[in-house]
């Protein structure tokens, strides 16, 4: 992408852009081996940009971010009738990749990147990266239902995939469950348990590959740290920080904003309480912090929204 050259170089640590326009203006500065003019434009994945004969780069730090995608949102980062997306949560500038689409009416965890390498990794079937969810379904599902789960039933002529399914608390009319898959049809959990007759009345991813939802609630997001971008083989140059799981939200009321509100949410902060699935959340376990690449920031994502389970955690989504 162009960029005055003066913004370049001061990216670049050569100063203020004031300062950068004065090595401009005195002829210190080439481009492609051209003498630099003040107010000229430069591509550093095209153009060579020199100071005093020597090499100007830029370190490019990619952004990974998750995010607890509340119920009504859209896992698209982008919508033409300008319904609300996930996109509109993490006040970030540039494209992003959304890994993990989940349908409006599922809750959990999303991530968002601009690393491409990363997106392929983790929506690759070849990868086999799980997805986690805990999801409430009609009824009390038999052992033998459970186990025919597991074993991959036929949807649109093909078998799916063995997944993992556990009881995770019985209720009076409802079950929870523990789902683990390692492949991603469209609302497979929801066509699977309605074929098993046992229809899904919630569903909340809970972790994908590595990357835990913890603690974030509805609407929360937060930087991937260290430990999990090493895990997902994708170690970044940025400077490791304490807090890098520490949830961020941009503004009260999150979940009601659209594209054309999030320049005035950015910048703000506002925390956000949730309610826990059931009563009480199911299977729910204490995320551990550590060590990460950046600061999250945190999003309110809706009222109304609650707590899912396992992992760390802070407000949720669904497949």
């Amino acid at each position: 992408m162009e960029q005055r050259l003066q913004k370049i170089l001061a990216a670049a640590g050569y100063g203020s852009r004031r300062s950068s326009e004065e090595l401009i203006e005195q002829g210190r500065v080439t481009v492609n081996g051209q003498v630099a003019r003040l107010g000229q434009k430069a591509d550093l994945e095209r153009d060579t940009v020199a100071v005093d004969g020597q090499p100007v780069s830029v370190a490019v730090r990619k952004v990974y971010v998750a995010v607890h995608k509340p119920r009504g949102v859209l896992s698209d980062t982008e919508d033409e009738h300008d319904r609300q997306t996930v996109r509109d949560l993490v006040p970030l500038p540039g494209h992003l990749f959304a890994i993990g689409r989940l349908d409006a009416t599922s809750e959990g965890l999303i991530i968002l990147t601009d690393d491409g390498d990363l997106t392929h990794r983790l929506t690759h079937p070849r990868y086999e990266h799980t997805k986690e969810y805990q999801v409430q379904v009609e009824g009390q599902p038999s052992e033998a239902v459970l186990e025919q789960w597991r074993q991959g039933v036929f949807l649109e002529g093909k078998r799916t995939v063995p997944a993992e399914v556990a009881v995770l608390r019985r209720e009076r009319d409802q079950t929870w469950l523990r789902v683990v898959l390692r492949e991603g049809r469209k609302r497979q959990i929801r066509r699977v348990a309605a074929m098993l007759g046992h229809p899904v009345t919630r569903l909340i991813r809970v972790a994908i590959g590595p990357v835990q939802l913890g603690e974030l609630r509805p609407g929360e997001w937060r930087y991937l740290t260290d430990q999990e971008l090493r895990v997902l083989g994708h170690a970044t140059e940025a400077p490791t920080r304490l807090d890098a799981r520490r949830p961020r939200r941009s503004g009260a009321g999150g979940a009601q904003r659209t594209r054309a509100q999030r320049t005035r949410a950015q910048g703000t902060r506002a925390q956000g309480t949730g309610a826990k699935p059931g009563g009480s959340r199911p299977g729910a376990g204490k995320g551990t912090r550590t060590e990460g690449t950046e600061r999250g920031r945190t999003q309110r994502g809706g009222s109304g929204s609650s707590k899912r389970g396992a992992g760390s955690s802070r407000r949720g989504g669904s497949r």
